[in-house]
């Protein structure tokens, strides 16, 4: 067998059902599973383990003798993975990978199950099959037992099992063999199948087949970029917790948004702000589920704020405290620890998250398709969110940067408190009540007032990213997209050509140039390539804008997904993989940039 290894990077794949996510590489390995649910105990976490030679375990894989090559492939509008290996002598197997999620009974049915089947496609592949699934962060491996047709793995709580018609001896001592067959490997928990592998298999694959393909139909998309669009939009569904509505920043903990930098974070909660852009972005494409679900999700938590006081980031179960701790027995990426649970960020003040909050509920009042579209009480519940803007919209907070050891009064953090009232004033006159819609206007034009009295800086003709200060940060392209500068305002203009100047490296954007609590970032933020294309679209400059589009959208992995990090060197990506936000951003600018379909015909 091949003793080549695996090159550890983001040429990942994902497959997902709305409960939990798998990241699969480009020769077919698990690398990355939290079961039963996203922020879950890590199943297989070689992406995190370095490579050490002193522990080969934590994945999922099946390997063909004498290793050639590899391709690797969504099946098309589908969450379905395949790749196939090929071996020196010409022969080759398919992986077909999937988590199922279709329609049965009158609901979604999910379950915490992953399938693969495996297919021989030219000549005889000779294959092994490696489960090496750990516990506890790696801390542990499980005790094994077996049955007829099963592999059970005594993990933590919950025992897991792979049922399968791969003879059980061969997966048990890795016995390499011919595959004459197709054959099929059922992951999941420790319950018996009730009806045939290969038969509950192939009707699996049908069914999610099918459901992919009918949610992605009914996706109002743009005339251009149509593939890019749709596989960022199944990605953005797949990290949607549908169990409580929360949607997660990323599928993983701790990928370096820079070597060697230890910003390293756990990005599978929910961070309220991030998830505004996420159900913004579904519902421009006519994915409404998932804002309707994500508004039960923000309507609970707003419920359990204590004086009005929300946290920028919550569990997707909606806990609260979410206390960061290291895990010494994962070593990193590439060996670049710490690899942390957990995120210290709910301690953190970050005034923007009422805005987030206001703006993510403010589009069910206006929209007709919802079977449940806002009332006079979801408003009063969110007069209690804006309140709380009024209180803080010109009070220090950690930035949406996240700031560890300093805090500012942030204009982002402020234009979204303004946001959080101007939305409040719309929904008011929608729901025509006259009195609070006054109320809520003279409130957002009183935070705009001090806005532009407090971060406009003369001197370098633009706006700032602190009250009083000199400093820039990307954020502030977003003016435009909350409607609180036009894009024909000279202030917009200004602001845009000073980011330019001094964020700019290459063709992508800093999200800040300014030192942090880890130094001068390294790396491009995705998503601030992206405000800055839409920046330019909204100063007429539209050719500018199409351009740097086509260039990010190089930058995609080989199956069309994106990180949070750009190396500004290289264009590898770096941080948290799959990033909504970095999704997002690919969205709405296609959406922004696309001809129309009528002038395309």
């Amino acid at each position: 067998m091949s003793a080549e290894p695996h090159k550890v990077d983001l040429n990942l794949a994902v497959i997902g059902n709305c409960s939990y996510g798998a990241l699969i590489d480009r020769r077919g390995r698990i690398a990355w599973c939290c079961m039963p649910r996203f922020d879950g105990d890590p199943v297989f976490c070689s992406l995190l383990d370095g490579g050490e030679a002193s522990r080969d375990d934590g994945y999922f894989e099946v390997e063909i003798e004498d290793f050639a090559r590899s391709e690797q492939t969504y099946l098309q509008n589908t969450a379905i993975v395949i790749t196939t290996l090929y071996d020196s002598h010409g022969s080759a197997v398919e992986i077909t990978d999937f988590a199922p999620r279709f329609k049965q009974l009158g609901r979604v049915y999910r379950p915490i199950m992953m399938v693969r089947q495996l297919r021989p496609v030219i000549g005889n592949p000779r294959i092994r099959v490696k489960l090496r699934p750990v516990a506890d962060y790696a801390a542990r491996r499980p005790d094994i037992t077996h049955g007829s047709n099963h592999v059970r793995y005594l993990l933590t709580d919950a025992p897991m099992r792979v049922t399968t018609d791969v003879p059980v001896s061969f997966i048990l001592k890795e016995v390499p063999f011919i595959l004459e067959e197709a054959q099929t490997l059922i992951f999941g928990p420790d319950e018996t199948l009730l009806r045939g592998i290969s038969e509950t298999g192939r009707e699996y694959l049908e069914q999610t087949t099918a459901y992919w393909r009918e949610w992605s139909r009914s996706l109002s998309i743009p005339f251009e970029w149509q593939e890019a669009v749709i596989r960022a939009a199944i990605t953005l569904k797949m990290c949607a917790f549908e169990e409580s509505g929360a949607v997660i920043a990323a599928m993983t903990t701790s990928v370096p948004e820079a070597p060697h930098t230890r910003r390293n974070w756990d990005y599978r909660y929910c961070w309220l702000r991030d998830s505004y852009f996420v159900v913004h972005a579904l519902n421009r494409l006519g994915a409404t589920r998932t804002m309707e679900e994500y508004l039960r999700y923000i309507t609970n938590i707003a419920a359990m704020a204590a004086d009005g006081h929300l946290q920028p980031v919550y569990s997707i179960t909606m806990e609260a405290q979410l206390f960061e701790r290291e895990e010494p027995h994962l070593s990193g990426y590439r060996g670049m620890g710490p690899v942390r649970v957990g995120n210290q960020a709910y301690e953190h003040i970050q005034n923007d998250v009422y805005g987030a909050v206001v703006m993510a509920a403010a589009q069910v009042f206006f929209d007709q398709r919802l079977v449940h579209p806002g009332n006079t009480r979801i408003f009063e519940r969110l007069e209690a969110v804006g309140a709380q803007a009024v209180r803080v919209f010109d009070k220090p907070d950690a930035g949406l940067w996240e700031f560890r050891t300093k805090e500012k009064v942030h204009t982002f953090s402020a234009a979204m408190c303004w946001a959080a009232c101007d939305r409040l004033a719309r929904v008011a006159r929608q729901l025509r009540i006259m009195a609070r819609a006054e109320y809520w206007q003279d409130q957002a034009d009183r935070i705009r007032a001090v806005i532009y009295r407090e971060a406009w800086n003369e001197e370098m003709n633009s706006f700032v990213d602190a009250f009083g200060g000199s400093d820039l940060d990307a954020s502030l392209l977003l003016l435009h997209h909350l409607g609180f500068v036009d894009g024909r305002d000279s202030r917009f203009a200004g602001t845009v050509a000073a980011i330019e100047k001094h964020l700019m490296r290459g063709s992508f954007l800093l999200r800040y140039a300014a030192p942090d609590d880890y130094g001068v970032p390294d790396n491009a933020f995705t998503i601030c390539t992206f405000w800055y294309i839409d920046a330019l679209a909204a100063l007429g400059r539209k050719d500018e804008a199409r351009a740097l589009f086509e260039t990010l959208l190089e930058k995609r992995n080989h199956v069309g997904l994106l990180s949070e990090d750009l190396d500004l060197k290289n264009g590898e990506l770096w941080g948290n993989f799959p990033q909504t936000y970095s999704l997002v951003g690919l969205i709405t600018s296609a959406m922004r940039l696309s001809k129309s379909w009528e002038e395309a015909f």
